[in-house]
């Protein structure tokens, strides 16, 4: 029965238990230093290209076994974002090198075709764990993943079962929303608008750069049409990536789909105050008899925040330590 029944996680006292301020500040505000990336670009089967960033330490500073942490980002982040460097610079200080992959057109350079990425783009993580494995040599490998990175990452582990690459020994998700559907409708509502409006403006940048790139293949018509993310959805997220529209893109990669299949320890620690997150996102149930699905749900925390009073790392980064602890 893995679920972590009691959270030591506790927020500063000064958001006042606010999972707006919770979510916010950490997005915009904080900063972290002391990771320095080697940029790599690969080149992916069907003609396009991933950007990776490496922060590998000193094989003579580590005496432990040669260890890495994939990190995947959330929608419209990239791996310089606050929690993919806070996360791979902890690892890092405990010996483990770190990679902080970048989805297409999130390097700061468009990508080559007119797909972009999306939740269950399991197939371009494939090609990065594949990657660090067979080129890099990684014999302990583990991934983790935030937001939209976290159900890339769930739906990796769930729909590879006992197939999943030896290499690859545990998984944790941050802030995942495991029901794309009613997410959706969760961040429609008016009190959780602004969220949408925040990420639409950086999607209808991309969608109008690529449109100016490759007018035949995509259009930025529908643009001043769409105001929320089902819309976007319908019209861009589902077409682009073969899908029939924002119902059918939503059921074929929802997260909560493939929890069932995982084989490896996953620790999923989703906030019960995430502005972002329905109850559909905490599946208790099937976590209790779960052989390899942890559960933790933190009372607060926002979406992606878990900062601490008076500590630079947070705790997402410090809970990550514990569960690796061994490996």
């Amino acid at each position: 029965m893995p679920i972590v029944q009691a959270s030591s996680y506790q927020p500063p006292f000064y958001y006042f238990g606010n999972p707006h301020l919770q979510t916010i500040v950490p997005s915009l505000f904080r900063k972290v230093e002391g990771v320095t990336y080697q940029r790599e670009r690969i080149e992916t089967p069907d003609g396009d290209f991933l950007d990776l960033d490496w922060a590998k330490i000193s094989r003579e500073k580590s005496k432990a076994a040669h260890k890495l942490i994939i990190v995947s980002h959330g929608l419209e982040g990239d791996a310089h974002r606050h929690y993919v460097k806070g996360l791979i610079k902890v690892l890092n200080e405990d010996g483990w090198d770190g990679l902080g992959w970048n989805c297409r057109s999130c390097s700061g350079e468009l990508n080559r075709l007119p797909r972009f990425y999306h939740h269950g783009d399991t197939p371009d993580l494939d090609l990065v764990v594949k990657h660090a494995v067979q080129v890099h040599g990684y014999q302990t490998v583990v991934l983790a993943g935030f937001s939209l990175g976290g159900s890339m990452t769930l739906k990796y582990f769930g729909e590879r079962g006992e197939n999943i690459l030896p290499q690859i020994k545990k998984g944790i998700a941050f802030s995942v929303p495991c029901d794309l559907a009613a997410c959706s409708d969760e961040l429609s509502k008016p009190s959780k608008i602004f969220y949408t409006r925040r990420f639409l403006n950086k999607l209808n940048k991309k969608i109008k750069a690529k449109a100016a790139l490759m007018p035949d293949q995509i259009s930025a018509a529908l643009l001043d049409q769409i105001r929320v993310f089902r819309d976007f959805d319908n019209v861009y997220s589902s077409k682009l990536h073969g899908f029939i529209d924002a119902a059918d893109y939503y059921q074929q990669v929802s997260s909560l789909y493939f929890l069932e299949g995982i084989r490896k320890p996953v620790l999923l620690i989703n906030n019960l105050n995430d502005p972002f997150l329905t109850p559909s996102c905490f599946p208790q149930k099937l976590a209790e008899n779960h052989a390899f699905l942890h559960l933790e749900m933190p009372l607060e925390g926002g979406h992606v925040g878990f900062q601490i009073s008076g500590q630079k790392e947070t705790y997402a980064e410090l809970r990550a330590r514990e569960w690796l602890k061994g490996l």
